[in-house]
C-alpha cells in the first residue's frame, strides 16, 4: 500500500517521500483513512508506530481541502494537545515537515520559555496548534489566544496526560471549543481511565488498536544485567567503553540520581547530560540536540522528560534502575526500535529490584535473557534493601544501610518469588539463561 492509496494529496504525497517513507505503518493504514472520513477516532498504539503521521497528515489534508477565505486573521482550526515540551516541539516539527508544500501555519506552544514571542506569534496567522495544556492555560486566562473555531482537537498520549494529573486542565479547554468538531484521541494503553475519558469525548468513534496492549516491540532485543546496586555505574561505563555504544538514552528513577549519573559518566569520559523537569526549556532543548546529532554520547533522563524523546533509529536504551511501575517499561524501551528500526534496551539489576523485574516480566508476558559480564558477578551477601523515593537507599552512599527485614516489600523490590532477606534464592533465577540471550 501507498500514501497516495490512502487518499493523500499530491502535495502530502511528495513531502513524506522526502522524509524517505514509502509504505504507510498499520497504524497510519488506519488511522489515515479514519481521519480524512471526518469522523471521531479512538487509537492505540504504543510509541514508535509512526502515529503522529497518523494524525497530522490527514489534519493538513482536511484543511486544506475545506479552506476558508475569512476576513481578517485566519483561525486556529486544529488544536493538538501533547503532554511534554519536547514531544509537543517535534510534533509541530512534523507538521511543518509534512505541510511543507501547503499554505497552512502551525506553532509550538510550550511552558518553560517566555510566554510573550508567543503571544506576538498568535497575532499572524495560525492554522493548527500544538500546545501543552498548561500554557494553552495561560493564554486562555490571559485572552491571547482563540480556540471558538477549532475544527479538529488531537489528545496525544493521553495515557501520559492523565498520569501527570492534567486531566482538569484538558476539561477546562474543552469546555471552551466549539461543541461541533472532530475528535481524536491517541493512547499507548486502554486504562479504565482512558475510556472514561473517551466516552465522554467522543461521538461513535472508529477504534484502532494496532499493538497489543503493554506489548513491547518485536524489534527490540532485551537484555538483564545482574549486578551489585553500587557497581551499576562501572558496569554501565564498562558496557559503554567496551561495545562502543553511541546514542545512548539511560533512565533513571529520579531528578537527583540523573545528575550525579550525568556527572559521573563526564568523568569517565563518556560526554552525558541529564534531561529533567527541574531543567530550563533552554538546557533541555539543547541536550536533546547534541544527542540527536550524535555529539552527546549519553542522555541520562527521568520518565516523564524521557516522554517527548522521539529519535529515529535510537540504537541503545538503558534501564540503570528498573520503574516502579511496570508499564514505565514498556514506554522507555519503546524508545528504540522505531520505524522500523532494531533496538537494544538493556536493564542493570540489582537485587533489590528482583520484583520489579518479575512485574515487568508478568506484564509483557516475556521472559528478559541474562547476560552476566564477568567480573560483575552480584555478591549474594548482599540484602535487598527498600527503593523509598524512588532510590535505592545503598546506593550513592554507603553500602547496607538501613536493611529491610525479611518479608519486606522493599518498595516493590523484594526478593523475586521470596522474601527480601533471601537475596540468594534469586541468584539461580537470573541465570536462567546461561548468559546466552534468545
Amino acid at each position: 500500500m501507498t500514501f497516495a492509496a490512502l487518499g493523500l494529496s499530491d502535495e502530502l504525497v511528495r513531502a513524506v517521500t522526502e522524509r524517505g517513507y514509502t509504505e504507510p505503518t498499520p497504524i497510519q493504514a488506519q488511522a489515515i483513512p479514519a481521519v480524512l472520513s471526518g469522523g471521531d477516532l479512538l487509537a492505540g498504539a504504543q510509541t514508535g508506530t509512526g502515529k503522529t503521521a497518523g494524525f497530522t497528515l490527514p489534519i493538513l489534508q482536511r484543511l486544506t481541502a475545506s479552506a476558508k477565505h475569512t476576513i481578517g486573521k485566519a483561525p486556529i482550526r486544529a488544536l493538538v494537545l501533547i503532554p511534554t515540551r519536547e514531544l509537543a516541539a517535534q510534533v509541530e516539527e512534523s507538521v511543518r515537515d509534512y505541510g511543507k508544500y501547503l499554505k497552512l501555519n502551525s506553532m509550538t506552544m510550550i511552558g518553560g520559555v517566555n510566554i510573550n514571542p508567543q503571544i506576538n506569534r498568535l497575532k499572524s496567522r495560525v492554522d493548527i496548534l500544538v500546545a501543552t495544556p498548561g500554557r494553552l492555560l495561560d493564554h486562555l486566562q490571559q485572552k491571547t489566544v482563540d480556540l471558538s473555531h477549532v475544527e479538529i482537537l488531537v489528545l496525544d498520549e493521553a495515557d501520559r496526560m492523565l498520569d501527570m494529573g492534567f486531566i482538569r486542565d484538558i476539561k477546562k479547554i474543552l469546555a471552551v471549543l466549539p461543541r461541533q468538531r472532530q475528535n481524536l484521541l491517541f493512547s499507548a494503553t486502554f486504562s479504565a481511565e482512558i475510556k472514561l475519558l473517551a466516552d465522554g469525548l467522543l461521538n461513535k468513534p472508529a477504534m484502532i488498536e494496532v499493538a497489543r496492549q503493554n506489548a513491547t516491540a518485536e524489534l527490540i532485543t532485551q537484555k538483564v544485567y545482574p549486578v551489585d546496586r553500587e557497581r551499576k555505574r562501572e558496569l554501565l561505563a564498562h558496557l559503554i567503553k567496551e561495545r562502543n555504544w553511541f546514542q545512548v538514552l539511560v533512565f533513571t528513577r529520579t531528578k537527583h540520581g540523573a545528575n550525579r549519573l550525568a556527572e559521573q559518566l563526564d568523568k569517565d569520559g563518556i560526554s552525558s547530560l541529564a534531561i529533567h523537569g527541574n531543567k530550563s526549556q533552554a538546557a533541555r532543548t539543547r541536550a536533546l540536540a547534541e544527542f540527536k546529532t550524535g555529539k552527546l554520547q549519553v542522555l541520562v533522563a527521568t520518565d516523564i522528560a524521557a516522554r517527548g524523546i522521539d529519535i529515529i533509529e535510537l540504537p541503545h536504551v538503558v534501564n540503570f534502575e528498573l520503574p516502579n511501575v511496570p508499564e514505565d517499561y514498556v514506554h522507555r524501551i519503546g524508545r528504540t526500535g522505531r520505524a522500523g528500526s532494531e533496538g537494544e534496551a538493556s536493564s542493570l539489576v540489582c537485587v533489590d529490584e528482583h520484583k520489579l523485574l518479575n512485574d515487568i516480566e508478568r506484564l509483557t508476558k516475556n521472559e528478559i535473557p541474562v547476560v552476566q559480564i564477568p567480573g560483575f558477578e552480584p555478591d549474594p551477601r548482599i540484602k535487598a534493601e527498600p527503593i523509598l523515593n524512588g532510590q535505592n537507599r545503598g546506593q550513592g552512599g554507603g553500602r547496607g544501610q538501613g536493611r529491610s527485614q525479611p518479608g519486606s516489600r522493599a518498595g516493590g523490590g523484594a526478593g523475586r518469588g521470596g522474601a527480601a532477606g533471601k537475596p540468594a534464592a534469586r541468584a539461580p533465577a537470573l541465570h536462567r539463561s546461561g548468559g546466552r540471550g534468545r
